[in-house]
Protein backbone atom coordinates (compact mmCIF):
# COMPACT_ATOMS: atom_id res chain seq x y z
CA UNK A 1 0.00 0.00 0.00
CA UNK A 2 1.03 3.65 -0.35
CA UNK A 3 2.14 5.59 2.71
CA UNK A 4 3.64 9.06 3.27
CA UNK A 5 6.63 8.63 5.59
CA UNK A 6 8.59 11.18 7.57
CA UNK A 7 12.04 9.61 7.21
CA UNK A 8 14.10 12.46 8.67
CA UNK A 9 13.57 16.08 9.59
CA UNK A 10 12.78 17.79 6.30
CA UNK A 11 12.36 14.51 4.42
CA UNK A 12 8.82 13.34 3.65
CA UNK A 13 8.36 10.66 0.98
CA UNK A 14 5.57 8.48 -0.38
CA UNK A 15 6.56 4.81 -0.16
CA UNK A 16 5.07 1.43 -0.97
CA UNK A 17 4.91 -0.41 2.35
CA UNK A 18 3.33 -3.61 3.59
CA UNK A 19 -0.33 -3.34 4.56
CA UNK A 20 -0.69 -3.76 8.34
CA UNK A 21 -2.56 -6.66 9.91
CA UNK A 22 -4.88 -6.29 12.88
CA UNK A 23 -3.28 -7.40 16.14
CA UNK A 24 -5.28 -8.27 19.25
CA UNK A 25 -7.60 -5.40 20.13
CA UNK A 26 -6.87 -3.58 16.89
CA UNK A 27 -8.74 -2.49 13.78
CA UNK A 28 -7.50 -2.00 10.24
CA UNK A 29 -9.08 1.15 8.87
CA UNK A 30 -9.16 2.03 5.19
CA UNK A 31 -8.53 5.77 5.20
CA UNK A 32 -11.13 7.77 3.27
CA UNK A 33 -10.13 11.31 4.28
CA UNK A 34 -7.31 12.83 6.32
CA UNK A 35 -6.62 16.44 7.21
CA UNK A 36 -3.26 18.18 7.02
CA UNK A 37 -2.59 19.93 10.32
CA UNK A 38 -0.16 22.69 11.24
CA UNK A 39 1.43 20.18 13.61
CA UNK A 40 2.38 18.05 10.59
CA UNK A 41 4.41 21.01 9.32
CA UNK A 42 5.99 21.43 12.77
CA UNK A 43 6.98 17.74 12.78
CA UNK A 44 8.38 18.02 9.24
CA UNK A 45 10.60 20.90 10.40
CA UNK A 46 11.65 19.19 13.64
CA UNK A 47 9.74 21.68 15.81
CA UNK A 48 7.47 19.10 17.46
CA UNK A 49 8.63 15.81 18.99
CA UNK A 50 7.85 12.73 16.92
CA UNK A 51 9.16 9.25 16.17
CA UNK A 52 11.16 8.95 12.98
CA UNK A 53 10.56 7.18 10.67
CA UNK A 54 6.77 7.35 10.92
CA UNK A 55 3.72 7.75 8.70
CA UNK A 56 2.17 11.12 9.49
CA UNK A 57 -1.54 11.94 9.63
CA UNK A 58 -3.49 12.20 12.89
CA UNK A 59 -6.78 13.68 11.61
CA UNK A 60 -8.57 10.97 9.66
CA UNK A 61 -11.75 9.04 9.03
CA UNK A 62 -12.28 5.69 7.33
CA UNK A 63 -13.96 2.31 7.09
CA UNK A 64 -13.20 -0.63 9.36
CA UNK A 65 -11.88 -3.39 7.09
CA UNK A 66 -10.43 -5.88 9.57
CA UNK A 67 -11.14 -6.65 13.22
CA UNK A 68 -8.53 -8.15 15.54
CA UNK A 69 -9.00 -10.76 18.23
CA UNK A 70 -10.80 -9.58 21.33
CA UNK A 71 -12.71 -6.76 19.60
CA UNK A 72 -16.47 -6.91 20.08
CA UNK A 73 -17.59 -3.33 19.43
CA UNK A 74 -16.90 -3.52 15.68
CA UNK A 75 -17.63 -6.18 13.08
CA UNK A 76 -16.36 -4.47 9.92
CA UNK A 77 -17.77 -1.90 7.53
CA UNK A 78 -18.33 0.84 10.10
CA UNK A 79 -17.39 4.44 9.33
CA UNK A 80 -15.14 5.63 12.15
CA UNK A 81 -13.17 8.61 13.34
CA UNK A 82 -10.00 7.98 15.32
CA UNK A 83 -8.77 9.67 18.48
CA UNK A 84 -5.02 9.55 17.83
CA UNK A 85 -3.92 10.21 21.42
CA UNK A 86 -3.30 7.00 23.37
CA UNK A 87 -2.85 7.39 27.14
CA UNK A 88 -1.35 4.65 29.31
CA UNK A 89 -4.13 4.79 31.91
CA UNK A 90 -1.82 4.09 34.85
CA UNK A 91 0.59 7.04 35.30
CA UNK A 92 -0.17 9.72 37.92
CA UNK A 93 -1.70 12.09 35.34
CA UNK A 94 -3.99 9.38 33.96
CA UNK A 95 -5.03 8.38 37.48
CA UNK A 96 -5.98 12.00 38.13
CA UNK A 97 -8.21 11.97 35.04
CA UNK A 98 -5.81 14.01 32.88
CA UNK A 99 -5.02 11.63 29.98
CA UNK A 100 -3.80 14.48 27.76
CA UNK A 101 -0.94 14.94 30.24
CA UNK A 102 -0.05 11.23 30.26
CA UNK A 103 3.64 10.65 30.95
CA UNK A 104 3.69 7.80 28.41
CA UNK A 105 1.43 9.34 25.77
CA UNK A 106 1.71 7.94 22.26
CA UNK A 107 -0.12 9.24 19.22
CA UNK A 108 -1.19 7.82 15.89
CA UNK A 109 0.46 9.85 13.15
CA UNK A 110 3.08 11.18 15.57
CA UNK A 111 4.81 8.32 17.38
CA UNK A 112 3.14 5.45 15.51
CA UNK A 113 2.00 5.16 11.90
CA UNK A 114 -0.93 7.35 10.97
CA UNK A 115 -3.50 8.22 8.35
CA UNK A 116 -1.49 9.52 5.39
CA UNK A 117 -1.75 6.01 3.99
CA UNK A 118 -4.27 3.72 2.37
CA UNK A 119 -4.68 1.64 5.55
CA UNK A 120 -3.77 2.13 9.20
CA UNK A 121 -3.83 -0.10 12.30
CA UNK A 122 -5.46 1.49 15.36
CA UNK A 123 -6.50 0.28 18.82
CA UNK A 124 -10.25 -0.32 18.76
CA UNK A 125 -10.57 1.81 21.90
CA UNK A 126 -9.55 4.85 19.85
CA UNK A 127 -12.31 4.42 17.23
CA UNK A 128 -15.65 6.24 17.39
CA UNK A 129 -18.51 5.34 15.08
CA UNK A 130 -20.03 7.87 12.69
CA UNK A 131 -23.25 7.67 10.63
CA UNK A 132 -22.71 5.50 7.57
CA UNK A 133 -23.95 8.25 5.23
CA UNK A 134 -21.71 10.99 6.66
CA UNK A 135 -19.28 12.66 4.26
CA UNK A 136 -15.86 11.23 5.27
CA UNK A 137 -14.34 14.68 4.76
CA UNK A 138 -16.50 15.90 7.64
CA UNK A 139 -15.30 12.94 9.70
CA UNK A 140 -11.72 14.12 9.25
CA UNK A 141 -12.61 17.27 11.22
CA UNK A 142 -13.39 15.33 14.41
CA UNK A 143 -9.84 15.38 15.78
CA UNK A 144 -9.18 19.14 15.47
CA UNK A 145 -12.72 19.81 16.64
CA UNK A 146 -12.18 17.64 19.73
CA UNK A 147 -9.14 19.76 20.63
CA UNK A 148 -11.17 22.93 20.09
CA UNK A 149 -13.92 21.64 22.37
CA UNK A 150 -11.34 21.14 25.12
CA UNK A 151 -10.26 24.78 24.68
CA UNK A 152 -13.89 25.94 24.81
CA UNK A 153 -14.34 23.94 28.01
CA UNK A 154 -11.30 25.69 29.48
CA UNK A 155 -12.60 29.09 28.30
CA UNK A 156 -15.80 28.72 30.35
CA UNK A 157 -17.72 31.09 28.08
CA UNK A 158 -20.92 32.43 29.62
CA UNK A 159 -23.97 33.64 27.68
CA UNK A 160 -23.33 37.19 26.52
CA UNK A 161 -19.54 37.08 26.95
CA UNK A 162 -17.24 38.81 24.50
CA UNK A 163 -14.68 36.46 22.94
CA UNK A 164 -11.62 37.45 20.91
CA UNK A 165 -10.00 34.76 18.75
CA UNK A 166 -6.47 35.21 17.40
CA UNK A 167 -5.76 33.29 14.20
CA UNK A 168 -8.05 32.67 11.27
CA UNK A 169 -7.02 29.20 10.13
CA UNK A 170 -9.25 26.17 10.46
CA UNK A 171 -8.88 26.20 14.25
CA UNK A 172 -9.84 29.85 14.56
CA UNK A 173 -12.86 29.37 12.31
CA UNK A 174 -14.01 26.34 14.28
CA UNK A 175 -13.58 28.37 17.48
CA UNK A 176 -15.77 31.13 16.03
CA UNK A 177 -18.60 28.66 15.57
CA UNK A 178 -18.12 26.99 18.95
CA UNK A 179 -17.99 30.34 20.77
CA UNK A 180 -21.31 31.36 19.25
CA UNK A 181 -22.84 27.99 20.11
CA UNK A 182 -21.56 28.49 23.68
CA UNK A 183 -23.56 31.72 23.89
CA UNK A 184 -20.96 34.43 23.26
CA UNK A 185 -22.62 37.76 22.55
CA UNK A 186 -19.73 39.10 20.50
CA UNK A 187 -17.01 37.13 18.71
CA UNK A 188 -14.04 39.04 17.32
CA UNK A 189 -11.64 37.28 14.97
CA UNK A 190 -8.15 38.69 14.43
CA UNK A 191 -6.24 37.53 11.37
CA UNK A 192 -4.27 39.11 8.56
CA UNK A 193 -5.88 37.40 5.57
CA UNK A 194 -8.96 39.13 4.17
CA UNK A 195 -10.48 35.87 2.91
CA UNK A 196 -10.33 34.41 6.42
CA UNK A 197 -11.86 37.52 7.96
CA UNK A 198 -14.69 37.31 5.45
CA UNK A 199 -15.15 33.61 6.22
CA UNK A 200 -15.29 34.37 9.94
CA UNK A 201 -18.06 36.91 9.45
CA UNK A 202 -20.06 34.37 7.42
CA UNK A 203 -19.58 31.79 10.17
CA UNK A 204 -20.82 33.94 13.02
CA UNK A 205 -18.12 36.43 14.02
CA UNK A 206 -19.49 39.86 14.81
CA UNK A 207 -16.23 41.62 13.93
CA UNK A 208 -12.99 40.74 12.15
CA UNK A 209 -9.83 42.82 12.45
CA UNK A 210 -6.51 42.86 10.58
CA UNK A 211 -3.61 43.05 13.07
CA UNK A 212 -1.35 44.47 10.36
CA UNK A 213 -3.65 47.44 9.77
CA UNK A 214 -4.41 48.60 13.30
CA UNK A 215 -3.65 48.22 16.99
CA UNK A 216 -5.90 45.25 17.69
CA UNK A 217 -5.40 45.49 21.46
CA UNK A 218 -6.83 49.01 21.37
CA UNK A 219 -9.62 47.97 18.99
CA UNK A 220 -10.70 45.06 21.17
CA UNK A 221 -10.53 47.13 24.36
CA UNK A 222 -12.59 49.89 22.75
CA UNK A 223 -15.13 47.49 21.30
CA UNK A 224 -15.53 45.55 24.56
CA UNK A 225 -15.23 48.50 26.96
CA UNK A 226 -12.06 47.34 28.64
CA UNK A 227 -11.16 43.99 27.09
CA UNK A 228 -12.63 40.66 26.08
CA UNK A 229 -14.00 38.28 28.70
CA UNK A 230 -12.12 35.48 26.94
CA UNK A 231 -9.22 35.55 24.47
CA UNK A 232 -8.41 32.33 22.61
CA UNK A 233 -4.96 32.22 20.99
CA UNK A 234 -4.93 29.95 17.92
CA UNK A 235 -1.93 31.22 15.97
CA UNK A 236 1.03 29.97 17.98
CA UNK A 237 3.33 32.93 17.27
CA UNK A 238 5.08 35.24 19.77
CA UNK A 239 3.16 38.40 18.90
CA UNK A 240 -0.26 36.84 19.51
CA UNK A 241 0.89 35.45 22.85
CA UNK A 242 2.05 38.91 23.89
CA UNK A 243 -0.95 40.87 22.61
CA UNK A 244 -3.51 38.27 23.63
CA UNK A 245 -3.03 38.65 27.38
CA UNK A 246 -3.40 42.42 26.93
CA UNK A 247 -6.71 42.01 25.09
CA UNK A 248 -8.34 40.30 28.06
CA UNK A 249 -10.26 42.46 30.52
CA UNK A 250 -9.25 42.65 34.16
CA UNK A 251 -10.25 39.30 35.62
CA UNK A 252 -10.61 37.81 32.14
CA UNK A 253 -9.14 34.63 30.68
CA UNK A 254 -6.47 33.95 28.08
CA UNK A 255 -6.69 30.45 26.57
CA UNK A 256 -3.38 29.30 25.12
CA UNK A 257 -4.13 26.88 22.29
CA UNK A 258 -1.83 27.57 19.31
CA UNK A 259 1.19 25.29 19.00
CA UNK A 260 4.52 27.11 19.06
CA UNK A 261 7.87 25.54 18.15
CA UNK A 262 9.34 23.67 21.12
CA UNK A 263 11.82 25.84 23.00
CA UNK A 264 10.35 29.18 21.92
CA UNK A 265 10.52 31.81 24.68
CA UNK A 266 8.13 34.77 24.86
CA UNK A 267 8.60 37.64 27.35
CA UNK A 268 5.64 38.47 29.60
CA UNK A 269 4.94 41.15 32.20
CA UNK A 270 4.16 39.29 35.43
CA UNK A 271 3.14 42.50 37.24
CA UNK A 272 0.41 43.18 34.67
CA UNK A 273 -0.87 39.61 34.95
CA UNK A 274 -0.88 39.92 38.73
CA UNK A 275 -2.72 43.22 39.12
CA UNK A 276 -5.21 42.40 36.34
CA UNK A 277 -5.71 38.79 37.47
CA UNK A 278 -5.77 37.56 33.88
CA UNK A 279 -6.03 33.78 34.01
CA UNK A 280 -3.81 31.89 31.58
CA UNK A 281 -5.45 28.58 30.71
CA UNK A 282 -3.49 26.28 28.39
CA UNK A 283 -5.60 23.76 26.46
CA UNK A 284 -3.66 20.74 25.19
CA UNK A 285 -5.09 17.93 23.06
CA UNK A 286 -8.51 16.38 23.55
CA UNK A 287 -9.16 14.72 26.93
CA UNK A 288 -12.56 12.97 26.80
CA UNK A 289 -13.80 15.23 23.98
CA UNK A 290 -13.45 13.09 20.85
CA UNK A 291 -16.86 11.46 21.26
CA UNK A 292 -18.44 14.89 21.68
CA UNK A 293 -16.73 16.08 18.50
CA UNK A 294 -18.04 13.04 16.61
CA UNK A 295 -21.55 13.78 17.86
CA UNK A 296 -21.31 17.42 16.79
CA UNK A 297 -20.06 16.52 13.33
CA UNK A 298 -22.79 13.90 12.94
CA UNK A 299 -25.45 16.43 14.00
CA UNK A 300 -24.51 18.91 11.29
CA UNK A 301 -24.24 21.73 13.86
CA UNK A 302 -21.10 23.13 12.24
CA UNK A 303 -20.38 24.50 8.77
CA UNK A 304 -17.44 22.45 7.51
CA UNK A 305 -17.65 22.46 3.71
CA UNK A 306 -16.48 26.06 3.42
CA UNK A 307 -13.39 25.23 5.51
CA UNK A 308 -12.01 22.82 2.89
CA UNK A 309 -9.63 24.70 0.62
CA UNK A 310 -8.71 21.78 -1.61
CA UNK A 311 -8.49 18.00 -1.79
CA UNK A 312 -5.28 16.19 -2.79
CA UNK A 313 -3.96 12.65 -3.17
CA UNK A 314 -1.17 10.97 -1.22
CA UNK A 315 1.29 11.86 -3.96
CA UNK A 316 0.89 15.58 -3.17
CA UNK A 317 1.17 15.41 0.62
CA UNK A 318 4.95 15.90 0.82
CA UNK A 319 4.81 19.09 -1.24
CA UNK A 320 1.95 20.58 0.79
CA UNK A 321 3.38 19.69 4.22
CA UNK A 322 6.85 20.83 3.21
CA UNK A 323 5.63 24.26 2.09
CA UNK A 324 4.17 27.21 3.94
CA UNK A 325 0.36 27.46 3.80
CA UNK A 326 -0.83 29.20 0.66
CA UNK A 327 -2.70 32.49 0.89
CA UNK A 328 -6.33 31.72 1.68
CA UNK A 329 -5.59 28.14 2.71
CA UNK A 330 -7.80 26.85 5.51
CA UNK A 331 -7.86 23.03 5.43
CA UNK A 332 -6.30 20.67 2.90
CA UNK A 333 -7.86 17.21 2.86
CA UNK A 334 -6.05 14.10 1.65
CA UNK A 335 -8.14 11.45 -0.12
CA UNK A 336 -5.99 8.29 -0.44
Amino acid sequence: MRSVRLEAVGSLTMRDVERPNAGPGELIVRVLAAGICGSDRHMFKGEYPTAIPVTLGHEFCGLVEEVGDGVSAFTGGELVTIDPNIACGSCPACRRGRPNLCECLTAIGVTRDGGFAEHVAVPSSQAFMLPADLDPVHGAFCEPLACCIHAIDKARIRPGDTVAIQGGGVIGLLMVQLARLAGAGEVILITRQLSRREAALRLGATHAFDPAAADTVALVRERTQGGADVVIECAGVPETLQTGVRMARRGGAFVLFGVTPAGLEVPVLPFDLLVNEVEIRPAYLNPFTHSRAAAMVASGALELNSLVTKTIGLEDVAEVVGSAPLSGEIKVIVRP
